[in-house]
């Protein structure tokens, strides 16, 4: 079983922390902080729930009212920074702290994570923000959309991501996706691939709500440059999963392409958790002409209550020439994850060319 996420808390981690909370504060006591964050309850948390805890503890521990405390805060981030401490994960429980202490000083707030997403993002913390302050949050987000720092650039796509995973949903922008379109606009040709994943991302949380919106979009966006072809095409994904009529048209994609898949194998019919399925099978394209085909395969999980759920994963895309065999071989592991836990039961998985099931086969997970 891999590592628990929440084990990135050690010891040492939190001694380099107040050593460098010291430098800036110091009458900052270590040995109580780190008494107080790993106390009698700390290996009965969970990952946020210990986030929340060591913010909760630092909050203790910084001197002042709010304002000097965002202050003593962001000077130790730049400490971090000065001692060329490498940003990761394990930080998030700093914009935690303006989340939890900031949503009455939106001022603040607002400049302190324009600092401290420049170190770790701060796209959990701008979700209160967003609810109560909308028009003025998403106001400075647009002009963030254009900041000289690519962390901050790429903070105003993902902090606005109606469904952004584990995060507070934002249920106005959900129901009406335009506030934000100004926002990826201006970051539709950014120069860093991060941001431009984000903006990808975005448009994908949008389609889910909104595919008219974001046919639009992509039809408007398309051939403007390679970086807008990329990222519609990595935006229009869950679409493209759907072999949504508009989308497939806009990617010269046929739903009735003449084809075949034949053949499909599975390695074996009974797996155990954990366990790897190799199948293959032979794609036939028919006829004279040469056809773009996306081809994918489609898992039917069974869920906890003994229904199936479909997972679509993608095998390639790309013009196949005509009347000729092809061969594919893949595999699917099986394997609990934080995001995905499996049960057992009869599954079953399926082969699509363009959108449709042409084969597929049933097996067993004990």
């Amino acid at each position: 079983m891999p590592e628990p996420l929440k084990n990135i808390y050690t010891q040492a981690f939190f001694k380099q922390f107040s050593k460098t909370a010291k430098q800036v504060l110091p009458h900052f006591n270590q040995q109580k902080f780190l008494c107080q964050v790993m106390d009698e309850h700390w290996e009965t948390k969970e990952l946020k729930q210990r986030m929340r805890h060591i913010a909760s503890v630092l909050h203790q521990h910084l001197p002042g009212d709010y304002k000097k405390q965002i202050a003593s805060l962001i000077a130790i981030v730049e400490q971090l920074k000065g001692n060329n401490i490498k940003p990761g994960f394990e930080y998030l429980f700093l914009p935690d702290f303006i989340e939890q202490y900031g949503l009455d000083d939106l001022k603040t707030s607002m400049a302190a994570i324009e600092t401290v997403t420049q170190f770790i993002s701060c796209e959990f913390a701008i979700r209160p923000l967003l609810l109560k302050y909308p028009g003025e949050v998403l106001k400075q987000m647009t002009l963030w959309s254009k900041h000289y720092h690519h962390h901050v650039r790429r903070f105003a796509s993902e902090g606005c991501r109606p469904r952004l995973p584990w995060a507070m949903a934002i249920p106005q922008l959900k129901k009406d996706p335009s506030p934000i379109l100004p926002i990826l606009e201006n970051l539709k040709n950014d120069e860093s691939l991060f941001v431009r994943k984000s903006v990808a991302n975005n448009i994908n949380d949008i389609a889910k709500d909104h595919p008219a919106v974001v046919f639009q979009l992509a039809k408007n966006w398309k051939g403007v440059s390679d970086h807008t072809d990329w990222i519609i095409r990595h935006g229009c994904r869950t679409l493209l999963k759907k072999a949504d009529e508009n989308v497939y048209s806009l990617f010269q994609l046929n739903a009735n392409a003449p084809c075949k898949v034949q053949q499909l194998k599975l390695d074996k019919p009974d797996l155990k958790i954990g366990d790897r399925l190799g199948f293959s099978f032979l794609l036939r394209l028919i006829g004279d002409k040469p056809a773009k085909l996306r081809l994918e395969y489609a898992v039917y999980y069974v869920k906890a209550n003994g229904k199936q759920s479909r997972k679509v994963f993608q095998i390639t895309e790309k013009v196949f020439e005509a009347n000729a065999s092809y061969n594919f071989k893949k595999e699917q592991r099986f394997q609990d994850f934080t995001t995905r836990k499996h049960f057992p039961g009869t599954h079953k998985i399926a082969i699509l060319v363009n959108g449709k099931e042409l084969a597929a086969k049933e097996f067993n997970l004990a």
